[in-house]
């Protein structure tokens, strides 16, 4: 059995015209307007620029580094009868890679502790500090326990705090 023949006209006769509405397609998520790729283009070369001055900034400060791992390593194996003497020789030595070797070789004694205090927020070498620096390594003192290691805790705060010659 089959269904009857439906007329031409069925339904409604005042919709006969009427066209059915569409949804619209689906919405790109990629920028439609060139204002857009102009400030995604900045971004990129903003975010690239800080990118560059980080590994620039990670190049520059690896001296740094570098010393306070040899600070760690003099304070794990402390010979306390060398002890002024090669903080004294790691300091210069940190202290040519950040400044002039013209300005830190010809330094000693109190103007060499001066200058290190100068270069830090805070002087983080004390009175006590400055005098075994200048004069301990040529008089053969041997250092207390505490003494080293408050010596070698100031020594690692000039490493990490000084201020480079430059554009720091």
């Amino acid at each position: 059995m089959s269904l009857p023949k439906l007329p031409d006209v069925f339904g409604n006769y005042a919709l006969g015209e009427f066209v059915e509405v569409t949804s619209p397609g689906s919405i790109d998520w990629w920028p439609q307007t060139s204002g857009w790729w102009w400030l995604s283009a900045l971004l990129v070369l903003w975010l690239l620029r800080l990118v560059w001055r980080a590994g620039k900034r990670w190049y520059r400060d690896r001296y740094r580094r570098e010393a306070a791992d040899r600070l760690r390593r003099l304070q794990e194996g402390a010979d306390h009868s060398r002890l002024v003497a090669d903080l004294n020789r790691l300091l210069k030595l940190t202290a040519m890679a950040a400044y002039s070797r013209a300005t830190v070789a010809r330094l000693s004694g109190t103007e060499w502790v001066d200058f290190l205090n100068r270069q830090c927020p805070a002087p983080p070498f004390s009175e006590e500090h400055g005098r075994l620096l200048a004069c301990a390594g040529y008089s053969g003192t041997t250092l207390g326990q505490g003494t080293g290691e408050d010596l070698l805790a100031a020594g690692l705060v000039w490493v990490q705090q000084h201020k480079r010659q430059g554009n720091d």
